[in-house]
C-alpha cells in the first residue's frame, strides 16, 4: 500500500488531489510511521500511545480518516475520535487530552477534490522540519507491528465539539459573569467546513446574536464560493441582516478574515493590529512585539511603530511565525492571509479564537470594528507572478539594481519584495507604493526584469 512522493511534507502537512497523490493507502502507512516517530517519543513502561483524529466535511475526509485510524491502531495506538472539528480544536483536545499525537484531515481553504493529512506533537504543536524528516523515513520501513491486546482501541469522543467551543469562550471572560459578547449581532461564514457547529455555538455562548451562512456542509460544497477566500456573500449578508460585523472562516477554520458593517473588509493585517493593541493595553503582550510575515503590509508596521510595538518579521507561513513565537516567548502573531496565533490560549492559528476576541474588543470599547480597524491604513500592494524563470537567481545583479532603483524611489513610502515560490519556477513581485497606480508601475517594470534576466528559454 505503499506510495512514493518527492518531498511528501509540504508547508502544511501532506496535501493532494484525494484519491490522486493522496491514497488510502498512503493515510494508512503515514499514520503507521508517525507511531511509529511521535508514539515512540512519549514511551515510557507500561504507556500506551495516544491521538486524536479529526477532519473538515469534505467528503474523501471519511475514507481517509477510516485509514489514518487504521494505521494508528494497526501501530498500538489508542485513538480518540472526535469527527468534525476545527484544527485548532484538534490541536487543543491533542494538549488537553495530554496525547502523544493529533491528526487532522483537512486540506484547509483548497477545493473539494483536495484533502491532506497534517500532524501535531504532543502538546499541540505543528511538527517541525526534523520530525517530518523522520516521518518520511519510517514511511515504508519494515518494522513488527503489534499483536493481541497490543493493538490499538478506538474511543468516540462526542463531546469535542462542546468541549472545543467551552474553551474558546473561556479566553475571553467578561466582567461580572456577563457575557462577552452581549449586545453583538454578527454573521459568521462557516465556509461549510470544520467549524459549521463549533463557530455558532461559541459565538452564542459568548452572548452574540449570529446569523449563520454557509453551514450546512454537504460533503461536496466547501469552499464552494464561500468562507475566507469568498467574501462577497459576507458583505451581502451583513449589509442584509444589519449586523455589526461579519467573520469568515476557511475550510478548517485556521484563519478568519472579516467585514465591517459598511461591508469593507477587514484583513489579517488590520485583525493582528486590532489585537496586538489590546494587548499592549492590558500588559498581556509579551516585550511590547508581534510577529508577522514579510508579506504584511507596510501600513501595519507602521501603526505598530506609532504604538509603539515592535514587529518581528519571518517568511512566509504560519509556522515560521510559530517557530519565531516559540523560540522568543511572544504571544501574538499572524498573516495577512488570516492566519492569527494568540499563544496564550492557542497552539496554533484559530479563526474561532480571533474572531472572539476581535468581538469582545468591539463589546468592551463600544467602538465599531471599522474604528477598530482604522488604526493602520493598508497601503495599495501590488502581486505579479512571474513563471517560467530560474527561481534560484533572484540574486542576480541587474536585478538588483533595478530594485535598488525602484526603492530609492519609493524613499521609504513603499517597499519591495521579490520572493521565489517553493514549488514552481516561478517568482513573485510585490509591490506596496502611496497609489496603486505607482505600485503597478513599479510591479510591472521589475517583472519585465525578472523575465529578461532569469528566464528559463
Amino acid at each position: 500500500m505503499s506510495t512514493s512522493v518527492t518531498r511528501l511534507f509540504g508547508t502544511d502537512g501532506v496535501r493532494g488531489r484525494a484519491n490522486g497523490v493522496l491514497t488510502a493507502g498512503l493515510a494508512l502507512d503515514l499514520s503507521v510511521a508517525a507511531a511509529r516517530v511521535l508514539g515512540d517519543a512519549g514511551e515510557f513502561e507500561g504507556h500506551r500511545p495516544r491521538a486524536v483524529v479529526g477532519r473538515d466535511t469534505r467528503i474523501s475526509g471519511e475514507f481517509l480518516e477510516a485509514a489514518v485510524v487504521a494505521g494508528l491502531a494497526s501501530a498500538g495506538v489508542d485513538v480518540h475520535l472526535v469527527g468534525v472539528l476545527p484544527t485548532p480544536g484538534v490541536a487543543h483536545l491533542t494538549d488537553v487530552l495530554d496525547a502523544d499525537l493529533g491528526v487532522m484531515i483537512s486540506a484547509s481553504h483548497n477545493p473539494m477534490p483536495d484533502n491532506g493529512i497534517k500532524f501535531f506533537a504532543r502538546g499541540g504543536h505543528k511538527l517541525d522540519d526534523a520530525l517530518e524528516e523522520q516521518i518520511e523515513a519510517r514511511l515504508h520501513a519494515d518494522e513488527p507491528l503489534p499483536t493481541g491486546a497490543d493493538v490499538g482501541r478506538v474511543h468516540p469522543h462526542p463531546e469535542a465539539v462542546q468541549r472545543y467551543a467551552d474553551h474558546l469562550v473561556a479566553t475571553v471572560p467578561a466582567p461580572d459573569g456577563a457575557r462577552p459578547l452581549a449586545g453583538l449581532r454578527l454573521v459568521l461564514d462557516c465556509a461549510e467546513g470544520a467549524a459549521y457547529d463549533a463557530g455558532p455555538r461559541a459565538l452564542e455562548a459568548a452572548g452574540a446574536t449570529v446569523v449563520a451562512i454557509h453551514a450546512s456542509p454537504d460533503g461536496l460544497n466547501i469552499n464552494d464560493g464561500c468562507g475566507s477566500t469568498h467574501l462577497e456573500p459576507l458583505r451581502k449578508a451583513v449589509l442584509e441582516h444589519g449586523a455589526d460585523a461579519g467573520f469568515a472562516l476557511d475550510g478548517d477554520a485556521d484563519r478568519m478574515l472579516a467585514v465591517d458593517a459598511a461591508g469593507d473588509v477587514v484583513d489579517g493585517d488590520q485583525v493582528l493590529a486590532i489585537l496586538a493593541l489590546a494587548g499592549r493595553e492590558t500588559g498581556s503582550l509579551v516585550d511590547d512585539t508581534v510577529v508577522a510575515t514579510v508579506m504584511s503590509n507596510l501600513g501595519f508596521v507602521q501603526a505598530m511603530e506609532a504604538a509603539g510595538i515592535t514587529v518581528a518579521r519571518t517568511k512566509v507561513g504560519d509556522r515560521y511565525v510559530l517557530e519565531q513565537m516559540r523560540a522568543s516567548g511572544f504571544v501574538l502573531g499572524g498573516e495577512q492571509s488570516g492566519h492569527v496565533i494568540m499563544s496564550r490560549h492557542a497552539t496554533t492559528g484559530d479563526g474561532l479564537l480571533a474572531t472572539l476576541h476581535v468581538a469582545a474588543r468591539m463589546a468592551a470599547t463600544g467602538r465599531s470594528l471599522a474604528d477598530l480597524a482604522g488604526v493602520m491604513t493598508r497601503l495599495p500592494q501590488v502581486l505579479v507572478n512571474v513563471p517560467g524563470v530560474d527561481k534560484d537567481r533572484t540574486d542576480d545583479e541587474v536585478l538588483a539594481a533595478a530594485v535598488a532603483e525602484e526603492e530609492a524611489v519609493l524613499a521609504g513610502s513603499g517597499r519591495v519584495l521579490l520572493r521565489a515560490s517553493g514549488t514552481e519556477p516561478l517568482v513573485r513581485v510585490m509591490v506596496e507604493a502611496p497609489s496603486m497606480e505607482q505600485a503597478q508601475g513599479v510591479a510591472d517594470r521589475l517583472a519585465g526584469v525578472v523575465r529578461e534576466r532569469l528566464s528559463l528559454a
